[in-house]
């Protein structure tokens, strides 16, 4: 029984682990199979003897393939206190749900009053276990083999071919590009997983080259939606058993989305729902009131679930693909695999790839949550309530679930349409929009550490409100003269105007002098970067170094806190190479008074790959925010200098765009 009990309390720990092959009975049953012959019926009888025992210790292991939730109808969600940071108390509170649920599952069903029923079940999760799952994962290895196996095969083919400049104009050679290529449609025919893989490596230009990295960027999910009678039964489960034609007034059966892990209706809420939903916000309101006295309610506890929503008022409703889960469980399982194997060769061991694996599987698993995006959403509105002019939509956590998101639904203008308009660039609205943004994420970042980790313009939008206290210049106190239907009203009229980008910057032109303002939308934030404590005292420490000018420390700071100091080459040039960078930093800072940060930090990663220097992966993704936050901003604003704007924001607070004054 004590061997049993070690196995059990193994299983725990390393639950998609085997531990049968640890138990030596191959040993045993290949001597039974050299005893002398025996009778026929004697013969059956040790089988199925051997059988039974094998099937009840195969039970006793444990071994469970693909955990997944097994009530996914569950709206609350508490952070584990304990944990480095916020996101991370939410990530181990979700998958500790998951792994009670699924065990608890297993013990009712093979603890059941009736041993018929026990042993059916025993059974089942037998074969699932060692017969099912594994020839699945086996046929996916074998299928992701055909697929990336020749992508190997052919990687020499980079050294080959003419060089010439791409779009960024970086030399690389034509064999190079064709490789990239054929490694980016290899990760779109893999699946989700690996089109998220793809997409995540893309931001690791620490790791990978750039022009990999730039490849990998333009990565797009063909993901097939899943069918609309899917859809209604993850619904009315996520709603509490209400028939889907109580739940809604109005639903788009058609998504406006559709992505790798889910995909987006449109609708409007019932009254019926909405009262539901209401009584489920004072029955939590009232358990809130009943907690010790001495605990400091947390903000995601006084949230207004409903937030004044009523039928009239259209929602965004996210749904997770059926059984993406246990898909993307079985992939993480195949990659770790291959990043395991890589590991063993030569001069691979300073990629970490096993822990970058284990990384990546965090991301996704976040996403797979969808209470986490909520609770999220819910955060930065917290943390930007007293920003009008920067919106994030609201939650409805009554009625968001494991695999259901619902949230205010935003009609306002794409990013990406206002960054086309190249003759409005540094005027007017263009110029405002630069500078929110810009003072949006220098607050996530500095004050908040909670920052928005996919800042792409797709995951931004616009929408304009009237201010009549400030007519077409700064606004010392925003103050909204304009309702929403107005806002939606002057959205809809832009839109109207198509690719008429003369027609758009007039308009523009006209709504700055009528006194409008740009308010900037933020979307789409399942991903969110935070730095615990040692992270947050390594990045100040670094930016302190390169606002000196100091070079050389900065070197120094950025291999003594990599992950592995150790794997690191040629340390001395790595720091005088980052010295000699700051240095020219400094030189145009004083003669041509703007600077380029992101030049600065893509060079920086650039080094950091060619020496071998293991950044934290968090790190990276500030980084990353701020060299796409920067090209947004110096798209709309040519004049941008984030260096200047981010001292600002340190010395003196916000917003920033009052340091023109100064300049």
């Amino acid at each position: 029984m004590m061997i049993f009990e070690i196995l059990k309390h193994q299983a725990r720990i390393t639950a998609f682990k085997s531990v049968i092959r640890q138990i030596p009975l191959r040993r045993q049953l290949h001597q039974t199979v050299r005893t002398p012959p025996t009778r026929y019926g004697t013969k059956v009888f040790i089988g199925l003897g051997a059988g039974v025992s094998l099937l009840s210790l195969g039970y006793n292991s444990q071994v469970h393939n693909d955990v997944h939730a097994m009530d996914t109808s569950i709206h609350e969600l508490t952070p584990i206190s304990t944990a480095d940071t916020y996101e991370s108390g939410l990530y181990q509170a979700s998958q500790k749900e998951e792994y009670d649920q699924y065990d608890a599952y297993r013990k009712s069903k093979t603890q059941h009053p009736s041993i018929l029923v026990r042993t059916l079940y025993k059974t089942m999760f037998f074969l699932q276990d060692y017969l099912i799952d594994p020839i699945v994962t086996f046929s996916r290895f074998i299928e992701l083999s055909c697929l990336f196996l020749p992508v190997l095969l052919s990687s020499p083919i980079c050294w080959f071919g003419r060089k010439h400049r791409n779009a960024d104009g970086v030399l690389v050679r034509t064999g190079a590009t064709l490789w990239y290529r054929y490694l980016r449609w290899s990760a779109e025919q893999a699946g989700a997983s690996f089109i998220k893989l793809g997409q995540w490596a893309a931001s690791r230009t620490d790791i990978f080259p750039q022009e990999m990295c730039d490849e990998l960027a333009t990565l797009h999910s063909h993901a097939k939606a899943h069918s609309f009678h899917q859809t209604k039964k993850i619904l009315e489960k996520s709603f509490g058993g209400l028939p889907f034609n109580q739940i809604f007034d109005e639903f788009d059966e058609k998504p406006v989305g559709v992505g790798a892990i889910a995909q987006v209706y449109i609708a409007k809420l019932s009254k019926k729902a909405l009262n539901q939903a209401a009584k489920q916000e004072a029955e939590i309101q009232q358990r809130l009131k009943h907690k010790d006295k001495a605990h400091e309610p947390q903000f995601f506890e006084n949230l207004i679930v409903t937030e004044n929503l009523d039928s009239n008022e259209r929602v965004a409703i996210k749904v997770l693909h059926p059984k993406v889960e246990i898909n993307i469980n079985r992939d993480l399982k195949i990659m770790k695999f291959f990043a395991d194997f890589i590991n063993i060769i030569p001069t691979m061991e300073w990629l970490s790839l096993p822990d970058e694996v284990e990384q990546f599987s965090i991301l996704m698993r976040l996403q797979l949550d969808l209470r986490i995006e909520a609770l999220n959403l819910a955060k930065f509105r917290e943390n930007f309530k007293s920003r009008l002019d920067i919106h994030f939509p609201k939650p409805y956590l009554s009625f968001t679930t494991r695999d259901v998101l619902v949230e205010e639904y935003i009609y306002a203008i794409p990013l990406s349409k206002l960054l086309s308009l190249t003759d409005n660039f540094g005027k007017n609205l263009s110029k405002e929009i630069s500078d929110k943004g810009l003072d949006a994420f220098l607050k996530m970042l500095i004050l908040d550490n909670f920052v928005h980790a996919d800042l792409h313009p797709g995951n931004m939008m616009v929408r304009f409100y009237k201010n009549e206290h400030f007519k077409h210049e700064k606004e010392y106190k925003i103050v909204k003269t304009s309702n929403e239907q107005e806002t939606n009203k002057i959205t809809e009229e832009l839109m109207k105007l198509g690719n008429n980008q003369t027609a758009w910057c007039e308009k523009l032109a006209l709504l700055y002098e009528h006194g409008y303002h740009a308010e900037i939308c933020f979307l789409d934030v399942g991903l969110v970067t935070e730095l615990n404590h040692t992270d947050r005292v390594n990045f100040i420490d670094l930016f302190k170094a390169l606002s000196e000018f100091d070079g050389y420390k900065a070197g120094e700071l950025m291999i003594e806190r990599s992950r592995t100091p150790e794997t690191a080459i040629n340390k001395e040039i790595f720091a005088l190479k980052v010295e000699k960078l700051v240095d020219r930093m400094k030189l145009r800072t004083f003669t041509l008074g703007t600077v380029s940060i992101g030049d600065l930090l893509d060079q920086v990663l650039s080094m950091v790959r060619n020496h071998h220097v293991r950044m934290e992966g968090d790190f990276v993704s500030v980084v990353v925010a701020i060299l796409l936050l920067e090209g947004i901003g110096r798209q709309l604003d040519p004049k941008l200098d984030l260096f200047q704007r981010f001292v600002y924001a340190l010395l003196f607070g916000f917003p920033t765009e009052e340091m023109d004054i100064f300049y």
